[in-house]
Parts: structure tokens; C-alpha cells; sequence
């Protein structure tokens, strides 16, 4: 069984700068994509970032230049180093790995809340 857990979420003045975490367990053989989501009240869920197994990045435009995304394989685990934050970057920040076990599946953290006041 695989299980995704994020941290790193919380409350952050505009300006400010966050980093996340998500780190898998479980009986993993190989991760390919790992990506980042975010969903505002009532908005739909949307791509934020995705980093390939070989490194290759990208990006929302909304969040070009500001946010980096990152993964240390060994861990398992993707990063998202949120910087220049603003207000409309609050929303419940979920991150998904394409996983494979004895198949290959999509696996999604539990989500972590980031607020930014203005």
C-alpha cells in the first residue's frame, strides 16, 4: 500500500514564502511524475506543477517565476518551494506521484491548507 503526506502548509503574509512537502511510503518501485495541485473554495482543482522522473519541470503561468518545484528521488519525496506569495494563491495544495507497484497508479497526498493575507 502507498500512502502520500504533505506538510509545510499554514498561514503566510503576501510576500511571504512557503515550502512543501510530500513524501510517499510503501512498496514503491519507481516514480515517474510528480506534480503538484491546488483547489480554492469553490473553484475546481488545478495544475500548479509537475517535475518528470528526469528532471524536466513546469509550470501554471500563474505561478512562473515564483513557485519551484523539486524531488529527491531517494526520498521519495517533491517539493514546492512557494515564494512572492499572494493572496490568490490560497487553496487546499495537494501533491500526486504516477507510482508504480506491481502496476502503475496515481496516488494523491491528503492536501495541506495554504492561506496568504493581504
Amino acid at each position: 500500500q502507498v500512502q502520500l503526506v504533505e506538510s509545510g502548509g499554514g498561514l503566510v503574509q503576501a510576500g511571504g514564502s512557503l515550502r512543501l512537502s510530500c513524501a510517499a511510503s510503501g512498496s514503491i518501485f519507481s516514480i515517474d511524475v510528480m506534480g503538484w495541485y491546488r483547489q480554492a473554495p469553490g473553484k475546481q482543482r488545478e495544475l500548479v506543477a509537475f517535475i518528470t522522473s528526469i528532471g524536466s519541470t513546469t509550470y501554471a503561468d500563474s505561478v512562473k517565476g515564483r513557485f519551484t518545484i523539486s524531488r529527491d528521488n531517494a526520498k521519495n519525496t517533491v517539493y514546492l518551494q512557494m515564494n512572492s506569495l499572494k493572496p490568490e494563491d490560497t487553496a487546499v495544495y495537494y501533491c500526486n506521484m504516477q507510482i508504480r507497484t506491481t502496476y502503475r497508479g496515481s496516488y494523491w497526498g491528503q492536501g495541506t491548507q495554504v492561506t496568504v493575507s493581504s
